[in-house]
């Protein structure tokens, strides 16, 4: 599911109310729960992943209803239900039909198991944005680690550059400059831990330069707008379609954009709003392109990075996270010269964070075009398992259809009619089927969905074909 660390403001009017009193309920426990101003169904989601972890709701624990929840909350239920629905998903939750929500078991300290996320036991789970994890380059990377660090001084093993290692930053210029037609020098670069760790960083900065909101798509990746808000920007939700974001309804000084992929709904950036978007930069606005899966596309050459037309007022964010895997954690960040200062005194605070031999790695895995070997060899087996998730949508779900570019790591499935988003997800976990709802991804989420975001790169061509077999029966119940 979404990233089961996301933040919320901690500034802002503050709710306190007992669950099951202002009601009258006579079923749940009674538990304090804080609201602040802002994302609040984030807010929710954390409280209550923290009162499983930590046994304070034990196994088997029934929590209100929805409704009454909403109302001792004062908040919209559809906004509870959602909160719910994403807790069922992680597996903290668990829904027992005509009875209520219950604790999972497994999942509390009261169990004697570390805190920790809940274990991913599905099947066929189509989570959105992870790569195959079993084709990581085990063999090469190994081999390419011990090659460092037979050559490698023993002073590059002393407190790093802040900015990142010179290698591996001489390195991505190179190849961004190559591969996405971005205007980049190694003095322009910050290496990060993962896309999460330099949004954190550009929001300090952007925040400690005075800046106070940023827009973001949406649909999108709540998980980012949340590291966003956290870091104190006021975060302003703008409607995308199938030409991409609304450039035109933007009112934030900065904006957040997934222009080669878009996240979730897989539409490419038209040209038309491409040229909107950096007028609005030029004029003023501060673009931060997140190149959420640029390097896969698979019917023809992918655009060019936004970076390339205005780099001295787009913000260029790349990780190896859909590339090579997500627990490596390494990212990068291209900075316009006004910012670069600001972000390095972010990370400098932040304890530097990237660990210098697997930069090195990475440096030597692009410079010997390892790298561009790894991806021509996933993007043919990613085309392939997106070729096999459409043939299964064609052959299991009539009247469904796939919308969006044939590229990245997951696939916007249009079903044919609106389905209970948190009955869906139930459901289909009594099936070992893993799907989720467009409205994860939306600032305002509806009680119903019509759209699945699906993940196809980590599972074999046969695991879709039955994961869509499965949710076809899903459906059919629901």
């Amino acid at each position: 599911m979404l990233d089961t660390a996301l933040l919320y403001p901690r500034n802002g009017p503050q709710i306190v109310t007992n669950l099951a009193t202002k009601s009258g309920a006579n079923f749940g426990p009674e538990l304090l729960i804080r609201l602040r101003g802002g994302r609040r169904r984030a807010q929710l989601e954390d409280r209550l992943r923290e009162l499983v972890r930590d046994g304070t709701l034990p196994a088997g624990s029934r929590l209100p209803a929805s409704r009454v929840l909403a109302n001792d909350l004062e908040v919209s239920r559809r906004l509870v239900v959602d909160a719910y629905a994403q807790l069922l998903a992680e597996g903290y939750l668990r829904a027992r039909q005509g009875a209520g929500t219950y604790v999972a078991a497994g999942t509390t300290s009261a169990d004697a198991q570390p805190v920790q996320p809940p274990d991913r036991t599905l099947s066929f789970d189509f989570f959105p944005g992870v790569p195959d994890l079993a084709s990581f380059p085990r063999t090469l990377w190994l081999r390419t680690q011990r090659e460092v660090l037979r050559s490698i001084p023993a002073s590059a093993l002393s407190y790093p550059d802040v900015r990142g290692t010179p290698e591996l930053r001489t390195a991505l210029a190179a190849y961004l400059r190559r591969v996405r037609g971005a205007v980049a020098e190694p003095g322009s670069i910050v290496v990060c831990s993962g896309a999460a760790h330099g949004l954190a960083l550009l929001g300090r900065a952007l925040t400690g330069a005075g800046v106070e909101a940023i827009a973001v798509e949406d649909p999108g990746l709540p998980p980012h707008g949340a590291v966003l808000a956290h870091a104190g920007l006021r975060v302003e939700g703008v409607p995308v379609d199938e030409q991409g974001i609304d450039v035109d309804a933007v009112r934030a000084p900065v904006v957040l954009v997934t222009p080669a992929h878009q996240c979730p709904t897989g539409v490419v950036l038209s040209p038309r709003r491409r040229a909107a978007l950096i007028e609005w930069a030029r004029g003023g606005g501060l673009a931060i392109e997140d190149d959420y899966d640029g390097e896969f596309r698979y019917d023809r050459a992918p655009p060019g990075a936004l970076q390339g037309l205005a780099p001295d007022r787009v913000v260029y964010l790349g990780t190896v996270s859909k590339t090579l895997v997500p627990g490596l954690r390494l990212g990068w960040m291209l900075l316009p010269g006004a910012l670069l200062d600001g972000v390095l005194a972010e990370k400098l605070l932040d304890g530097l964070a990237t660990p210098t031999i697997e930069q090195l790695v990475l440096a030597r895995l692009i410079e010997t075009a390892a790298y561009d070997r790894h991806l021509r060899k996933a993007r043919r087996r990613n085309r392939a398992r997106r070729d096999a998730l459409l043939a299964a949508v064609q052959r299991s779900l009539p009247g469904a259809h796939v919308s969006g570019v044939s590229a990245g790591l997951h696939a916007l499935v249009r079903l044919p009619r609106a389905v209970d988003a948190v009955r869906l997800i139930e459901h289909a976990v009594r099936r070992s089927v893993g799907v989720y709802p467009l409205t994860l991804h939306q600032r305002d989420p509806a009680q119903t969905t019509d759209a699945l975001v699906l993940g196809y790169a980590n599972l074999s061509e046969p695991a879709i074909e039955e994961g869509i077999h499965r949710l076809a029966e899903v459906l059919e119940e629901l």
